[in-house]
């Protein structure tokens, strides 16, 4: 197994539990002790801040943008991967995400939303889940009877402000609804649930860290790992190898104990199966380095992300920001629709922590009324005044998958174990941006609605700004990368099966992010964890199934399935 992230955490556990041996290879170090103490005490507080990286498995600057816009979405290198640092939001995808081509866009699926939903629920169960199974019920099938393992966190004063006006209220057509948003991190649990860490006492540092341990990472699931999984950190594979026949044998990968060189020693390790669960991007450059899974020219091709549109205002009375979660609620009424086959669709969310992405509050705010002069108290009552009345909303917009968007391999750039680093090629389409436009216009309304004082600003000078249809737009990475060995029913045009084995390798497997065809609106990672349980599930039902998954051995066998 390549990569110690959501995905490769979550499918080493059930392989693990159910008597695969499992060895777990990962690029980076083990997380910081005291992550939060170094996201404490740092001067700038960027998501990436309290967590070591290193010199051989980079995170930032690591990626070569060569396309007309900026692929700006980071992941971490690192035991527990971006699992880490994320933002614990976890919906669904909708059922029509799963079939966009059908809507004019895109690609579709080889399963459908009700394929998946059994998965869901025990991906929900296995993180741990807050939400209420009636809220999500107004606009997502949800099974009859089905709870979540947490009651729902519950509404920060901004979203009650926000519904108090909106629910109800209509925008071309749509009647919007502020609907609670599902959380991976503890609330109060239902039907036995056992908590695993504190519950959620409201510090809004969830992105990148919980200090009171109540957000769901993988080093939860590792610690339940059993004695069949090891793990090796600061382990780079860098090359996977099959014989004439297209069945993998082994792995090559590069070891080191610094973390401020290159230096490193070179290692193989054969296997029954390769499982590749090291990040959309990461994942596709491997393959490529490997001349592997490719028959289709569909590896590294379709990278997806979204696009966020941000847009800020003050509120005409305080609301109290900076307390909980980033968002706790959302608005779904814009995700689907028969305006999708002609712009994309996107999501809301409710942002609780003031102007601190869109605008760099409460600093922008401190360091602007001081250059106006203000000092002591009339500055402190100016700041309080100010952050106290802020709001975001973040719009992710649905990008669908395009051929031209894609990962390939810079040679002439090499980090420095020698490996080529990744080239992103990444631009957005008239059928994005004319949802970032509408995105734009919903949040206007909203705006208008509220009463709220718009603060909205995008500059030409601004990195990701452009103009379409004559109106300036600017959007941010959401971290969501995916769609670089998307899965479908055909070797010709996919990389993977519906059970993420490549087609052209009967025992390799690429999970995760990469290979959804789709992301829709929603955020990716619990779609992603269903994904991954859902094929754990088949390698244990075909165990013993000759060139479809791996034999089953004792521990402690020289060759193992992993």
């Amino acid at each position: 197994m390549a990569g110690a992230g959501f995905a490769g955490s979550l499918i080493a556990k059930v392989l693990g539990d159910n008597g695969f041996c499992v060895l777990v290879l990962e690029a980076g170090a083990e997380a910081n002790d005291d992550a939060a103490g170094r996201f404490r005490t740092a001067l700038v507080k960027s998501p990436l801040k309290p967590y070591r990286t290193t010199a051989a498995a980079p995170s930032s600057p690591y990626l070569i943008n060569t396309g007309p816009f900026a692929y700006s979405s980071p992941y971490l290198r690192m035991n527990g991967g971006t699992g880490t640092a994320w933002t614990g939001i976890t919906p669904r995808m909708r059922p029509d995400d799963f079939h966009t081509a059908d809507l004019g866009r895109g690609r579709n699926w080889p399963l459908s939303y009700a394929d998946l939903e059994p998965a869901y629920r025990a991906a929900e169960w296995e993180i741990g889940i807050a939400a209420d199974a009636d809220e999500q019920r107004q606009h997502l099938p949800v099974a009859d009877g089905y709870r979540y393992p947490m009651h729902a966190l519950p509404r920060t004063y901004l979203d009650h402000a926000i519904a108090s006006v909106v629910d109800g209220a209509g925008i071309d057509g749509r009647e919007l609804l502020v609907i609670g948003t599902p959380q991976a991190r503890n609330g109060v649990p239902v039907n036995g649930y056992r908590l695993d860490g504190h519950q959620c006492t409201g510090y809004a540092s969830c992105v990148p860290v919980c200090p009171e341990n109540a957000k769901y990472t993988p080093h939860r699931t590792q610690k339940r790992w059993s004695a069949n999984v090891e793990l090796r950190t600061r382990c780079v594979v860098n090359r996977v190898h099959a014989d004439e026949f297209g069945r993998i044998t082994k792995v090559s990968y590069q070891r080191y104990e610094d973390d401020t060189s290159g230096r490193h020693t070179r290692h193989e390790e054969e296997a029954d199966v390769v499982i590749l669960a090291a990040h959309a991007i990461e994942n596709a450059k491997l393959l490529l380095m490997s001349g592997l899974a490719n028959s289709s020219d569909q590896v590294g091709r379709n990278l997806m992300d979204h696009p966020a549109l941000l847009t800020w205002a003050l509120m005409p009375q305080p609301i109290g920001p900076f307390r909980g979660p980033g968002s706790t609620t959302g608005i779904e009424a814009f995700r689907g629709g028969p305006d999708r086959a002609a712009r994309a669709p996107f999501r809301i969310e409710i942002g609780n922590w003031g102007w601190g992405w869109s605008a760099g509050s409460p600093d922008s705010d401190t360091a602007e009324f001081v250059a106006a002069g203000l000092r002591g108290k009339a500055l402190r009552e100016a700041v309080a005044d100010r952050v106290g009345r802020q709001f975001t909303l973040q719009f992710e917009i649905e990008q669908e998958a395009d051929p031209a968007n894609r990962v390939t391999l810079d040679h002439a750039h090499r980090d420095p174990l020698g490996n080529p680093r990744p080239s992103i090629h990444y631009g957005l389409s008239d059928y994005v941006k004319d949802g970032l436009l509408a995105a734009k216009r919903v949040s206007d309304r909203i705006f208008e609605m509220l009463g709220a004082d718009d603060h909205t600003s995008y500059k030409p000078d601004e990195e990701r700004y452009f103009e379409h249809d004559g109106e300036p737009l600017r959007y941010w990475g959401a971290g969501h990368g995916g769609g670089t060995h998307v899965m479908g029913t055909s070797p010709r045009d996919s990389v993977v099966d519906q059970w993420q084995r490549c087609w052209d390798h009967p025992n390799l497997y690429a999970v995760g992010c990469g290979s959804m065809p789709s992301l829709g609106t929603s955020n990716p990672s619990l779609t992603m964890a269903a994904l991954v349980l859902r094929t754990a599930d088949h390698l244990v039902a075909t165990r013993g199934t000759p060139a479809r998954a791996a034999r089953a051995e004792p521990a402690g066998s020289r060759r193992r399935p992993r």
